[in-house]
């Protein structure tokens, strides 16, 4: 069957990721509270949805990752980076990166999944040191970026720009060599993308992703302003009880169903 779950407005948990239908929408509902984002994320879930919808909530399968260590660098990259024409800066200005993110136009796209109150919602996110992004510049101005959440060992990469060429490239570097520096093991790419592809990352099974984050996110994050230096190691709060009851809907037969 395929079935959608409601989410509970007292709290801040899931179903399983692993009962997503086949497309990966899981469930609706719930709001984009800090707590109900890193709980979403440390379980394989995120929001995606668009202007006149309702909150939707993911878990693809499969899902697009790349480990540090593992990126690809191409010779025109490589003479980018050296030729120093870019100034990279990490946790700066995060909300004009998020901006950027939805309103730089896309190849076969029309309009934009991040809408103002996540822009607002991962702004809070930042502020708690939990989100973070890495930022390009050409003579002063922005033209490329990144940002994501770093929760335990895994950087969970959200959207990411440039308006100039190599750009966003010269972000990912960056944030790979970040990540590989302070130890994280696993960057969540979400979907595939030639784009993301062609810098190392490839698809592994939801199955899989979601056993690395049972590892990886109860490991302490590394909270704070990454670009200041002004960050710790804190344990967070992913914790969601083993036994989860949910309003469900059968969506080929458009029924309620019991909670369960």
């Amino acid at each position: 069957m395929n079935i959608l779950y409601q989410l509970n407005d007292d709290d801040c948990f899931f179903p399983p990721a692993d009962r997503a239908n086949k497309e990966g929408l899981l469930a609706f509902g719930g709001d984009l509270s800090p707590q109900r984002l890193i709980v979403a994320y440390a379980n394989g879930i995120f929001p995606w949805y668009s202007e006149n919808e309702p909150l939707l909530w993911w878990s693809l399968d499969p899902r697009l990752v790349i480990r540090p260590g593992e990126m690809k660098v191409s010779k025109s990259l490589r003479r980018t980076l050296r030729s120093g024409k870019f100034e990279m800066r990490i946790d700066t200005n995060f909300r004009e990166v998020m901006l950027h993110c939805a309103e730089t136009p896309r190849k076969d796209q029309d309009g934009t999944w991040i809408q103002d109150e996540m822009v607002d919602a991962y702004t809070r996110l930042h502020e708690l040191g939990i989100a973070h992004s890495f930022e390009t510049y050409q003579e002063g101005e922005l033209v490329g970026g990144l940002y994501g959440l770093a929760i335990g060992q895994v950087f969970f990469g959200e959207s990411m720009f440039h308006t100039v060429t190599d750009a966003s490239k010269v972000a990912f570097y960056h944030l790979h060599r970040f990540l590989e520096e302070h130890g994280f093991k696993l960057i969540d790419c979400q979907q595939e993308t030639n784009h993301l592809m062609s810098l190392g990352a490839y698809s592994i099974p939801r199955s899989a992703f979601l056993d690395e984050l049972k590892v990886l996110t109860v490991e302490s994050s590394l909270v704070g302003n990454w670009g200041s230096g002004k960050y710790e190691d804190m344990y967070l709060d992913i914790h969601q009880p083993k036994k989860l009851q949910f309003r469900a809907y059968n969506m080929d037969e458009d029924v309620s169903l019991s909670d369960g």
